[in-house]
Parts: C-alpha cells; sequence; structure tokens
C-alpha cells in the first residue's frame, strides 16, 4: 500500500513528473525484463503496472522477455538435464521445442494478459512472427542456440503506432524454419538499436554496475564506452555483467541513446528511473561528457 498522502504532496508528485512526461512522450523505451522481477509475483505486479503508467503517459513501450528459470522448471518436468557452456544453455531439437513452448507461450501471454488486466493494450510477438529476429547457429557445441542475424521492427512499429504495448519473446529463426533460443539480452538490445529507442531498460538482479560487488553502496552510476572499457581491464565489470555491459554498449552503437542497467527487485524502479530525479542503477551512454 502506498503510504498516506495529502493531495498537496500528490500534486506536488505530478508535477515533479510532469517534466519527465513531457521529455518521454512519444519516445520509445525498451524494456527487457527478467530475473528476479519476473519470478516474484508482488515484482511482476508492479512491473506491469509501471509499464501500463507509462504507456498511458504518451510513452512508446516495448517489452522484451526471457524466461530462463521457467525453462529450466519445465526441462525438469519432462526430465531433461539442464546442461550449460559458458553461461549458455545447450539446446538440443526437443529443448528448443520447450523454449518455444514456455516463451511464446507460456510466458508471452500470461504477460499479454496481466498487461490488459490492469488497463493497457498489450500483443505477443515471438521472434518468428514477421521474421522479427533472423538468426544462425552460435556455437556448434551449444545446438539451436541462435546468433542474431538480422532485426526486423517493422511488427513492432505497427503494434506501437496503433497505441499497442508489444510483447516479444527471444525465439528467433533461419531462413530454413530452424527455430533458435536467443539471449534476450542481446535480443532486446539489437531491437532497441534498429528502432534508435530513446532507451533501453536493462532489468537484473543486482544494482547496476559496483564498483566493489559485494557493496552496493559502491554503485556507479554513470558510465560512458570509454569507461566501460577501463572497468573491463581492471576487472570491476566481471562475471555475469560482462554480457550485460557488451549488450548495453552495443545497443548504444546502434543509436539507442543511453542504456540502464538496473535492480529489477526495487520496487517501481522503472517509474524512479524515468519520472524522478533520482533515478535507478547505472547508466551507459556514448559519451558522459554530452549529458
Amino acid at each position: 500500500m502506498a503510504p498516506n498522502l495529502t493531495n498537496s504532496q500528490r500534486a506536488e508528485i505530478l508535477t515533479q513528473a510532469l517534466p519527465y512526461i513531457k521529455k518521454y512522450n512519444g519516445k520509445i523505451v525498451v524494456v527487457k525484463y527478467g530475473g528476479n522481477a519476473m519470478t516474484s509475483e508482488d515484482l511482476k505486479q508492479q512491473v506491469m503496472d509501471d509499464i501500463v503508467l507509462m504507456s498511458l503517459i504518451g510513452v512508446k513501450i516495448v517489452l522484451v522477455h526471457g524466461g530462463g528459470p521457467e525453462i529450466t522448471e519445465m526441462l525438469a518436468k519432462t526430465g531433461k538435464k539442464s546442461e550449460f557452456v559458458d553461461g549458455l544453455r545447450v539446446t538440443d531439437r526437443e529443448t528448443v521445442e520447450i523454449v518455444q513452448m514456455v516463451l511464446a507461450g507460456k510466458i508471452n501471454k500470461s504477460l499479454v494478459n496481466l498487461l490488459e488486466m490492469k488497463g493497457g493494450k498489450a500483443m505477443g510477438l515471438s521472434g518468428i512472427d514477421g521474421h522479427m529476429i533472423e538468426a544462425e547457429v552460435k556455437d556448434e557445441r551449444l545446438g539451436f542456440v541462435g546468433k542474431i542475424t538480422g532485426v526486423n521492427v517493422e511488427p513492432v512499429t505497427d503494434l506501437l503506432e496503433k497505441g499497442y504495448i508489444p510483447v516479444i519473446s527471444t525465439v528467433g529463426c533461419d531462413r530454413a524454419g530452424n527455430v533458435y533460443n536467443i539471449n534476450a539480452d542481446t535480443a532486446a538490445a539489437q531491437i532497441a538499436g534498429a528502432m534508435k529507442a530513446e532507451s533501453l531498460i536493462a532489468m537484473t538482479d543486482i544494482a547496476g554496475i559496483l564498483r566493489d560487488k559485494n557493496d552496493a553502496a559502491t554503485l556507479i552510476p554513470l558510465i560512458d564506452i570509454e569507461d566501460a572499457e577501463t572497468l573491463f581491464r581492471e576487472g570491476v565489470i566481471s562475471g555475469g555483467m560482462i554480457p550485460k555491459v557488451e549488450c548495453s554498449i552495443d545497443a548504444i552503437r546502434r543509436g539507442v541513446k543511453k542504456v540502464i542497467i538496473m535492480d529489477g527487485r526495487v520496487p517501481h524502479a522503472i517509474l524512479i528511473e524515468t519520472l524522478t530525479d533520482e533515478g535507478a542503477g547505472t547508466m551507459v551512454v556514448a559519451d558522459k561528457s554530452a549529458v
């Protein structure tokens, strides 16, 4: 429940948000959704509330989602053990069918339904629809794990023009009809880049880029590409943060104005980032001197 606010306090909050509402009105914001924000029911409700609110004030929201934990759970139910190479799931033909069923079916449609129940207009897509995400084999050892070779965002822009929130599951295909499991961070970066999005919000399970990974107080709020290269060399960006920052840089180079790596476990983190002075997580830009 929200704290008890007076009418004047509510008015003050709305007044403070107004410049940000003006700034983002009509702009494209891509949200990559996954991790604990997806597995916690309370957080899922809050994220969907935030997305509907952003849409209703005129932001063109595109929701790109993964679903690793649910895929693992479904594989276990069918007696298949999940194997990983360099952090990527080994995906044989049977596994990719399960991936498609879970991502493009169960998860995608449940998110669409939830957004609709909260007053939004949403439409589900997979990377196969309209051959939005074309892919090829990334590494023979991984099977049907895809490397993106092309992105066609026309189906997404068509939905945005009609006032829908596109909800995209990250499976792709090739011209021979093979289906591929696609990393959601990579897909979100390339979709955001192809759409020249105002921002890409990457929801993770940590606060952002930390100078000391064990101390949330060492959050680095703003970096540019040059800073990132230094932080890679120093080992500050390490482990699972490496691919997230690499995807962020890729998105920036493809034309996204800024990428925010944020903790999806923080209630209403999307609204804090977009509609307040406070911001959330680490912002990645091409050149911070221009911010």
